[in-house]
Order: C-alpha cells, then structure tokens, then sequence
C-alpha cells in the first residue's frame, strides 16, 4: 500500500505553508494551490471559498491532533502532562512555528463573527483542556497525582500555556530581549514548577522539560496541541502544534 499523501493531505499540507508564508490577512487561493501545486480551479471544485478550505483545515488539525492524543493514551500519565506542557514551548528563532501561529492567531480573532470557525476552535479547546483533564484523572487513579479540581487545574494550565505562546508571538522583539530562551519556555518551566510539582505523590518524578520536548522533536505523532501545531514542525501548532 503507498504511504504517498491524498490530494486532500497535500491540500491541507499547502494551507499550513501558505498561512506560513503569507499569514490569513492576505491569503489567497493562488496562495495555497501554489503551495501545494495544485490548480486553483481544483482547490475550487472541493472548496467553494477560501473560508470553506480555512474551515476544512481547522477541522483537520484538531481531528489530526486527536489521534496524536490517543496514540498515547497508554503512556504513563506524568510523562503525558510534560509533553503536553512541552508542546507549547518554541524558540524565538523557531521563524516558522511563529509565523503559523500568527496566522492562526489572525484566524482566531474571526471566531466571534464566524460561526463555522467559532465551533472548531470550540472544539480545540474542548480537547486541550480535555487533554489535561484526562492526564489528571489517570494520574490520580495511578497515586501519582494529588487529589485536585480536575476541571480547574485543566483549565489554568491550558489558560496559561496559551497566554503564554500569545505574549511570545505579539511581542516577539521585546520576547527576544527579555528571555533568551524565549518567554514559553520560562512559563513551562514555572508551571512544571508551581503547577504540576505540587501535585506529585510521594516518590512520583518529573520527567525533565528539555526531555520531553526533546522526544515530541523525534516523535511528531505524540504531540498534543491542536491549536497550534502540525505534525511537519515538529514540529505545532506544527499540527493541531499543533491544534495549541
């Protein structure tokens, strides 16, 4: 059987790089088809308007990074949690992952007058703070976590890590000058350390940050952010990365 990609993941794989390369603002259907080399006329025979494919790409990140997500279900539940907390960590000279987000940032500013697109990133955050939630859950069934408000601390973790990826891309200058390392990682960092650490058992270990984010790197497949990321960056964004 061919691993070779359908038209529709080459589609979706020419949405990504055209919000890379030319963000929402100003994208153009000749923007994807050039991306990936499809005619414009084909991108229209599936796609009545760019908003049917931008909602077509929404939909196929986060059901992308549900997959990624169950794939490691199994895993154990400490190590889920850093990864996730570690899929939202990028450097500053990581160009393209910033670049994606910011076009995805652009979009999500179009969620409180476009349903369609209000729904999917609904359904992103459905799954990252579900995400969380069932991490905390098995890990308090496992004895490894506290017991703790499991909706509550899904939603700060998720509030947080998310703010904290807005800050790095809308300041990135003044990101750059403040935290070499950039400003996500100092946030992982501070909510492994004040969040999840606090939450430990007895005899419980954290999985160092650099590697988890070093296995996400090696393992594309694992990660959990549907908002941000695809699979390609990983990096994710970048998928549902990058879902974020």
């Amino acid at each position: 059987m061919s691993d070779a990609p359908s038209a529709a993941e080459e589609i979706m794989d020419g949405v990504y790089s055209a919000l890379r390369a030319h963000g929402y603002a100003d994208l153009t259907m000749r923007d994807i088809a050039d991306e990936c080399s499809k005619s414009k006329s084909l991108l229209h025979y599936h796609y009545d308007t760019k908003e049917d494919l931008l909602v077509a790409f929404l939909e196929y990140i986060v059901s992308d990074s549900e997959k990624r997500i169950a794939a490691r279900a199994d895993d154990p539940p400490v190590e889920r949690l850093v990864q996730f907390i570690g899929w939202f960590v990028f450097a500053p000279d990581e160009t393209d992952r910033e670049a994606f987000h910011i076009a995805l940032l652009e979009l999500r500013t179009q969620g409180p007058f476009n349903e369609r697109i209000r729904e999917e990133l609904a359904r992103s955050d459905r799954l990252l703070r579900g995400t969380v939630a069932d991490i905390l859950a098995d890990g308090i069934e496992a004895g490894v976590f506290r017991e703790v408000d499991i909706e509550e601390t899904a939603a700060m973790i998720v509030a947080t890590l998310d703010g904290a990826r807005t800050r790095q891309i809308t300041l990135a200058d003044s990101v750059r000058e403040e935290e070499d390392d950039g400003y996500t990682r100092t946030v992982a960092e501070a909510t492994l350390r004040r969040i999840v650490e606090p939450l430990l058992t007895e005899g419980a270990e954290l999985p160092a940050l650099d590697t988890a984010i070093e296995a996400l790197r090696r393992d594309p497949d694992g990660g959990a952010d549907a908002d941000a990321d695809r699979g390609a960056d990983a990096d994710p964004d970048g998928g549902a990365d990058d879902a974020e």
